[in-house]
């Protein structure tokens, strides 16, 4: 993975919760339409890595910049994160899809929608509206857009998630385990919109147990484990022909 047109760069980055080392000098980088899928054991570091990168949890060390947005220095072994100018910057460049939807549970479908791009980004009402309507519609979610969440099944509920994130057209769309909170019928459903984005060269990163969907759509795989890189490389290679013991026994258990 080169780092000439990379969308996401992160560069030694280092997190601790108290005592315990969470993420040990990881280094990756995305650029523009690849799809990056990791991988690993539960408490391997996967999510934090993740909520480090959309500024959910601050580093402790590193760099961490989306294009030319730089958000964090390295300094004497610190990560120094820039302005508020440079964070509000930082996030017009990613929209982030959470395992469990969260999306406002009073708001309509449409509102869910329409509401950050018109607060936020100060879209008129009728072009975030039209905009929703147009995604709800790729996302097979015609006529949903007066209901609320619980009127709706859980993998409708990930694809109202996966279209507001689209709102704001991101560079960069992370996933942290879509499909584990939704039985296997509704899996397929989500798992399909994510392909077809894919296919549209969407920048992605997807934290995933799902072996063959990251075999089958990501460019890269990175198995992580105890919060260090253990191996990456082409998504094929990674999960068909994995060099290390640790990457081969975690596939073996996921089979």
């Amino acid at each position: 993975m080169t780092s000439e047109n990379a969308l996401l760069s992160l560069q030694h980055a280092r997190k601790s919760f108290g005592e315990t080392q969470v993420l040990k000098d990881i280094s990756l980088t995305v650029n523009q339409g690849e799809v990056l899928a990791i991988i690993g054991p539960s408490g391997g570091g996967k999510s934090t890595l993740l909520r480090c990168c959309t500024l959910l949890e601050t580093l402790d060390g590193g760099e961490l910049s989306f294009g030319d947005c730089v958000v964090t220095v390295d300094q004497g072994g610190q990560a120094i994160y820039q302005g508020k100018d440079a964070l509000r910057r930082a996030r017009t460049h990613f929209g982030l899809v959470f395992q469990n939807f969260n999306l406002f549970p009073h708001y309509t479908v449409m509102k869910n929608l329409t509401d950050a791009p018109v607060t936020v980004q100060k879209m008129p009402k009728a072009e975030a509206e039209a905009k929703a309507r147009k995604l709800l519609a790729r996302m097979g979610l015609e006529g949903k857009e007066n209901m609320v969440p619980c009127e709706l099944s859980g993998g409708q509920q990930q694809r109202v998630a996966i279209a507001r994130a689209l709102m704001l057209d991101p560079d960069v769309l992370f996933f942290d385990e879509p499909t584990s909170a939704l039985d296997p019928e509704l899996t397929k459903g989500v798992l399909k919109v994510i392909r077809d984005l894919a296919e549209e060269h969407m920048t992605m990163v997807i934290v995933t147990h799902e072996m063959k969907f990251a075999r089958d759509v990501a460019d890269h795989v990175i198995f992580m484990d105890g919060g260090v890189i253990v191996e990456q490389g082409p998504a094929a290679d990674v999960i068909d022909n994995p060099q290390h013991d640790r990457t081969r026994a975690f596939l073996l258990s996921e089979e």
